[in-house]
């Protein structure tokens, strides 16, 4: 499952309509504090989120997840619109597999969902 966090409705909800039409189950949240809050049950294989939101950035939901027990399985996709290198440093440094710029193009968001999620599969030996 992949849990789409992003403050914008339009936006959410174009961004759940795309996971889903790309196959995976997907749910949205319309914030930090509400994603920290399913985490406790939803347990998302990935997470696509924004880094400016209110009362929890995506920062901040990044680190919290990371922290988590499910936190070095989880794949972390975030986006923003700030390219300055500082900012995409932060994303990576709090523990993004991806920092996507916006404009998103909505092929470019999948291709970076898959291929981050499949550098976290687990091998077996």
């Amino acid at each position: 499952m992949v849990l789409v966090v992003e403050d914008d409705a339009d936006m959410r909800e174009l961004l759940t309509h795309l996971v889903t039409n790309a196959g995976y189950e997907c749910v949205g949240a319309p914030d930090g504090r509400t994603a920290a809050r399913m985490l406790v049950t939803a347990e998302p294989a990935a997470i696509i989120l924004d880094v400016e939101m209110p009362d929890m950035d995506g920062l901040d939901l990044c680190r919290l997840v990371r922290q988590g027990p499910a936190g070095r399985d989880t794949t972390i996709v975030m986006f923003s619109a700030n390219v300055h290198p500082d900012a995409i440093a932060a994303g990576l440094a709090a523990g993004a597999d991806r920092y996507l710029l916006k404009p998103l193009s909505p092929r470019h968001v999948i291709a970076e969902l898959r291929d981050a999620m499949s550098e976290r599969v687990p091998s077996v030996l």
